[in-house]
């Protein structure tokens, strides 16, 4: 069962699909924080309190589920992610216990990325004395055409990563929001507007 999951893990592709997961969401949000509140605003038929209000409320929404997002995914699913990894994976795939952490195994899997050259040039610029890792690891980046990436550990991690974005979006950002937007439009006096247009 452990061995099946962790074949899947490391397939390249769910890695390249789930990969670009974080940035996929982001950009998204934050477009839709934009466009969404835009589009409000230039409907006619619609009063401006009301514009205003809805506009707000829509931009406030999504900037809430946008931080939500951000302060959820990368601290506690990347890392957890990780963890995990190491725990059931580890006994079998050694490679988890190359890297001291989540952070020092995505900083390899940064340089392992790029071609040959670019890496050396990059890595000379790290003093010797302020190695981010192993030895071993860095011979690789500098001495390999294609350095191993550990498709394990990075399917891992962006498996935490697709699962946070699931949470924190379905889940945590509707809740935290509900409890966040009235708030912050009555102190804007946003919900006062519509209060007094309504007993007009």
């Amino acid at each position: 069962m452990i061995s099946a999951i962790a074949n899947g893990l490391s397939n390249s592709t769910l890695a390249n699909i789930t990969q670009n997961t974080a940035a996929r969401v982001s950009i998204e949000t934050t477009l839709k924080s934009i466009g969404r509140p835009g589009f409000i605003l230039i409907d006619n038929d619609i009063s401006e309190d009301t514009k205003k209000y809805a506009s707000a409320k829509e931009f406030l929404y999504q900037a809430i589920c946008l931080v939500v997002y951000l302060a959820v995914i990368p601290p506690i699913f990347k890392n957890s992610s990780y963890k995990l990894g190491k725990k059931y994976f580890g006994k079998t795939h050694p490679e988890f216990y190359k890297f001291k952490n989540m952070s020092e195994y995505l900083q390899y899997y940064k340089y392992a990325s790029k071609n040959l050259n670019e890496r050396k040039e990059s890595l000379t610029k790290i003093k010797p004395d302020n190695k981010f890792m192993q030895d071993v690891l860095r011979e690789d980046l500098l001495s390999k055409e294609k350095p191993e990436k550990y498709n394990l550990i990075k399917g891992t991690v962006e498996a935490g990563t697709f699962i946070g974005s699931i949470i924190g979006l379905a889940i945590l950002a509707p809740q935290i929001s509900h409890h966040m937007i009235h708030p912050i439009m009555r102190f804007f006096n946003f919900e006062k507007d519509v209060h007094s247009e309504k007993n007009v």
